[in-house]
């Protein structure tokens, strides 16, 4: 199943997104005329090469997820630049978005609500497939559902059933089969383990990996805990209300970080050795 030729490295980067922003407008009033806007990102910029992982790391509310979606112009960017193997996303027109689709999925938070609970598993995951037609028949379709469900972890028979008959960590495995049915270069991973339990989270993870290794994957990986994004990534971006104040390899965010909001953030990890006391970093911004 994974295609080497398609992920072949080169020096230049797979995804490159340039000063990126993406505001919302505050309305108000019974004329519902805007007031004001909020800069969900603001000024964004990074750069994601072939076969890497960037982890984009800030508490929630920081503008992580609208970084993640406007890049696959699931929500609409105020403006800026995102360039995907040499195309400009945001000036792509029906026909290059289609194809361009199926080059970046995106693994969402919630594996409950991201799957409709209505459809069967095989429906779910050969949905993408059906869409951009590419099986060339029912049992191909049928083979492919099953590969992908195998490549995933889940057991025999997992097609045939609905989502709400799996834990959380057999959904996510679904939602992550489905994101790979078409076979991307790059998925969005927006906090694929936050809704699991800690116990279900490294099996989610390793999965990621193994399959980043197989397919020659490149990730956003989006999350809020940095011993995750730790593990998971090459480099680190972090994230402060709608702006990344610090951005580089991973061994040298975390192990000397610069901005005063990393160092609150690596404070928060927990110390697995109870004799180690861990001195607690308050972020504030200064007045002004």
């Amino acid at each position: 199943m994974p295609d080497p030729d398609k992920n072949t490295p080169t020096n230049a980067p797979l995804l490159r997104v340039d000063r990126l922003s993406t505001h919302f407008p505050v309305r108000a009033g019974v004329t519902r005329r805007i007031v004001d806007h909020v800069r969900a990102v603001d000024d964004v910029s990074f750069s994601v090469a072939p076969g890497e992982t960037l982890g984009l790391v800030g508490e929630s509310g920081c503008g992580k997820t609208t970084v993640g979606r406007t890049i696959l112009r699931l929500i609409p960017a105020t403006s800026g630049r995102v360039e995907f193997d040499g195309v400009d996303v945001m000036a792509a027109g029906a026909q290059t978005m289609r194809r361009l689709r199926r080059e970046m999925q995106i693994v969402f938070q919630d594996p409950a609500g991201s799957l409709n609970p209505r459809m069967r598993v095989a429906d779910i995951v050969a949905e993408p497939l059906i869409v951009h037609r590419v099986c060339k028949g029912r049992d191909d379709l049928r083979q492919r559902v099953r590969t992908l469900l195998e490549t995933c972890g889940m057991p025999p028979g997992a097609a045939e059933r609905y989502p709400h008959e799996f834990s959380g960590g057999q959904r996510q495995r679904i939602g992550i089969a489905r994101a790979l049915a078409l076979r991307p270069r790059f998925i969005v991973c927006d906090e694929p383990t936050s809704a699991l339990d800690v116990s279900i989270q490294s099996q989610i993870l390793n999965l990621l990996k193994d399959l980043q290794k197989d397919f020659g994957l490149s990730y956003l990986f989006i999350s809020h805990d940095m011993a995750v994004v730790q593990h998971m990534c090459d480099r680190i971006a972090v994230m402060l209300r709608g702006r990344i104040v610090e951005e580089g390899p991973r061994d040298a965010v975390i192990g000397d970080p610069q901005h005063r909001y990393t160092q609150a953030l690596l404070s928060a990890v927990p110390e697995p050795d109870p004799r180690r006391v861990r001195t607690r970093i308050v972020y504030e911004e200064a007045a002004g």
